[in-house]
């Protein structure tokens, strides 16, 4: 079981010799971010960032070692707790490596319960708030980065753990570098390059999520690398450079993002989201939001997203235009990851269960819509927000009796009630929706971590102000963060053109 996260570190909190919090910035699973400064004016002298010289008076202009000017540094700051996670890293800070692939701590700071990692802050982002796409030059780039940096680590003795959209650090002249990453081993002697392969095949999963629903030789070409099929990061790195100009040259419009979130107070996302291609026609985008925890939720909606997808590609090479066989190959799509999820279940004697929204949009303008539970899918028309799905809720039920307003349905303490969910009983009734589509018009499917916590006028003014679909995405996901951030929070928008 997962430690619990610690109270965070309020404005004003001294950490170490050096630093100053300005504030939480970010939470990912197993980690709390946090801008933090130099400007400690209880402490005579401060530290030169160029030197290394710690004893220079508050009050100088420059180091009095080096002679390099003593201005103001911002930092950013990660807190970890995992034990075992904290002693490797410990380790693996004490080896200060340097590599251009690699953010290197200015310092480290051990707490009772938590060890802090910074790094020299100059305006960098996180890849956990970059929604998807990315494009395929991009993508490829963040590959050849990665993989490098690990190679280097590697022959440093370095194998480190998988890494996650929290662990690559995005400078805003494009660069990407590996930051505040988890230790898996650290050897007397270089790696084997089988020994680094596990890590070829998880970036190549992690980087595949990033792909243009459209972008499906990147796509495959990423699949056959997390199946193993390059194995050593030099087999990788060779297919990269062979691929690199034919892959780089696909531009897509921006016409989709996809972004999944932890949110403010939940430790795990159990919320997953996947799209694909069925074909010249259609397209499948879903998403979903688990519950019952590491062995129950996250495996479910995981299980929901990768099963409905496997099964559309699998079956949609059968099904025509006509409009009742599409329809009929959602449902077994969603009959399949319902029954899948509950077999699973059942070996694993738990109650994990999902809920599922899904669109498969046909010929760019005929929508269908499909769901099981609470996860909704709205169109945005000429400036207004229409709920296309009905939440299967108990809340939602007094709604349609007309004992709660909708207004008293979003507060009421009964609200997370579902009445119907996929995976807890065999077969499952789901709502299917036909929506004729417009140019212009935009649909976006969530998780109730983004309608629970941002009223559908607020999210209808940020989908009328930002035309970029990732923008857009990403300022949904901030906006739940000012609601609250209950939950975990995952949307897929769709600009139809």
């Amino acid at each position: 079981m997962a430690e619990p996260r610690p109270s965070h570190f309020p404005p004003g909190t001294p950490l170490g010799r050096h630093f100053l919090v300005e504030g939480l910035v970010r939470l990912a699973e197993g980690r709390m971010f946090y801008l933090v400064n130099d400007d400690r004016h209880e402490q005579p002298q401060r530290k030169c960032w160029t030197c290394g010289h710690e004893g220079s008076p508050r009050t100088a202009k420059v180091c009095h070692a080096c002679g390099a000017p003593l201005l103001p540094q911002r930092f950013l700051l990660s807190a970890r707790w995992e034990m075992s996670a904290i002693r490797s890293f410990e380790q693996f800070a004490a080896l200060r490596i340097e590599h251009p692939g690699l953010t290197a701590p200015v310092d480290v700071i051990r707490l009772e319960d938590q060890l802090l990692s910074v790094v020299s802050y100059r305006g960098e982002g996180l890849m956990l708030d970059e929604a998807a796409p990315l494009a395929n030059q991009r993508l490829l780039q963040v590959a050849q980065r990665v993989l490098g940096t690990v190679v280097a680590l590697g022959r440093r003795g370095v194998l480190i753990a998988p890494i996650s959209r929290a662990n690559l650090l995005l400078s805003p002249n494009g660069n990407v570098r590996l930051f505040d990453v988890n230790i898996d081993e650290i050897t007397p002697g270089p790696a084997s390059p089988a020994r680094l392969a596990p890590l070829v095949r998880q970036v190549a999963a992690l980087l595949r999520g990033y792909c243009h629903v459209q972008g499906g030789a990147l796509g495959d070409f990423f699949d056959l690398v997390a199946a193993g099929d390059f194995p050593t990061p030099r087999d990788f790195g060779r297919a990269v450079e062979s691929r690199f100009d034919a892959y780089a040259a696909m531009v897509f419009p921006p016409c989709l993002a996809g972004i999944s979130d932890v949110g403010l107070t939940r430790q795990l996302n159990e919320d997953n989201w996947g799209w694909t291609t069925l074909g010249p026609k259609a397209e499948l985008y879903v998403v979903a939001d688990g519950m019952g925890g590491h062995d129950g939720g996250e495996v479910a909606s995981r299980i929901a997203v990768e099963t409905i997808c496997q099964v559309a590609r699998a079956r949609a090479g059968q099904v025509g235009d006509r409009l009742g066989d599409i329809e009929l190959m959602l449902d077994e799509a969603f009959q399949a990851a319902n029954n899948t999820i509950k077999a699973e279940a059942e070996r694993g004697g738990n109650d994990m269960g999902t809920t599922l929204v899904a669109m498969l949009l046909h010929g760019g303008r005929q929508a269908f819509i499909a769901n099981v539970g609470d996860s909704r899918a709205y169109l945005f028309r000429d400036g207004v927000l229409h709920q296309i799905s009905v939440d299967h809720s108990f809340v939602q039920k007094m709604v349609e009796r007309g004992r709660l307003t909708a207004e008293e349905a979003r507060n009421h303490p009964q609200s997370n009630i579902l009445l119907r969910t996929v995976g807890t009983e065999r077969d499952v009734e789901i709502d299917l929706f036909r929506v004729e589509l417009e140019p212009g018009d935009r649909v976006l499917l969530c998780s109730d971590g983004l309608w629970g916590e941002v009223e559908d006028g607020d999210m209808a003014s940020i989908l009328a102000t930002y035309s970029d679909p990732r923008v857009a995405a990403r300022e949904l996901v901030r906006a739940s963060h000012q609601g609250g951030g209950k939950d975990n929070c995952t949307l897929v928008l769709v600009v139809v053109r």
